[in-house]
């Protein structure tokens, strides 16, 4: 228990003592002139900012975190599929592959106002803008996790005559499940940012707030919605790690998951 608890601190700690002592800093700078509040609010101006408009946040918070979720969750479950598609078929992956590669290099806000057209103001914009720019590194990482298997167990599996399937789901799958996690780590800021380049587009959520008090010159609103960005990507990591660690809990012995 003492151990447990010694990790905790030396892993969570550190970050926690930066955060306090550079809001206090910038706490410092802005009461003694150094910083200009228009600027860089202090950190009392954000939290009265925050306090005043709780429930404004409160109610954009919950909608950006919807669509994030959405558009993580089915990237997640589409790029696992295409990835799943691709190393069993070398002709769909050279089909399909750099329709994906296209998606990740055009910047999602000029594709945003074509999923306006297409999907309309709202939610099923944000999810769409969401899941475009948060897919590919879930397809790249599980499509290298799904080729990265041993030629030495591939041509064990090859002798006992394995169906693909087999071959699939009893060895390159296992060997792909780092290297999934890994992209869907990647796509779970990639959703944050997608989401948010949608709202500017669609409406609604923190993006729409973030807009609105840049057109009011309301610096201190744009640096709470900052925040709670940063506070919804960090729920999210955080949330994936917790999984994660379950998964390797309960399955280890059955996907010869690594430590």
């Amino acid at each position: 228990m003492k151990s447990k608890i010694t990790h905790f601190l030396r892993r969570f700690a550190p970050p926690a003592i930066a955060f306090v002592l550079v809001f206090l800093l910038l706490e410092v700078l802005n009461r003694w002139g150094f910083v200009s509040p228009q600027l860089l609010p202090p950190p009392s101006t954000l939290l009265s900012t925050f306090l005043e408009s709780f429930p404004e946040f409160y109610q954009a918070f919950l909608r950006t975190a919807g669509c994030v979720l959405l558009g993580w969750g089915s990237s997640a479950v589409l790029g696992v599929g295409l990835a799943l598609i691709f190393s069993l078929s070398e002709i769909l992956r050279r089909a399909i592959l750099p329709f994906a590669i296209f998606f990740q290099t055009v910047p999602i806000i000029a594709i945003a106002p074509l999923l306006v057209i297409y999907f309309g103001f709202g939610p099923p914009t944000v999810v769409a803008s969401s899941l475009i720019v948060a897919i590919f590194p879930v397809i790249a990482n599980t499509l290298i996790g799904l080729e990265s298997v041993s030629a030495t167990k591939l041509d064990l599996f090859r002798i006992y005559q394995a169906s693909p399937w087999q071959e699939l789901w009893k060895l390159r799958w296992p060997s792909a499940y780092d290297s999934l996690y890994v992209g869907l780590k990647v796509a779970c800021g990639l959703a944050v940012i997608g989401a948010i380049a949608g709202e500017f587009v669609a409406g609604g959520g923190l993006g729409a707030l973030i807009d609105s008090a840049r057109t009011q010159q309301r610096i201190d609103m744009v640096f709470v919605c900052l925040l709670l960005l940063s506070v919804l990507g960090l729920l999210l990591v955080g949330g994936l790690q917790l999984l994660n660690y379950f998964i390797r809990k309960i399955f280890h012995y059955g996907f010869y998951l690594k430590d």
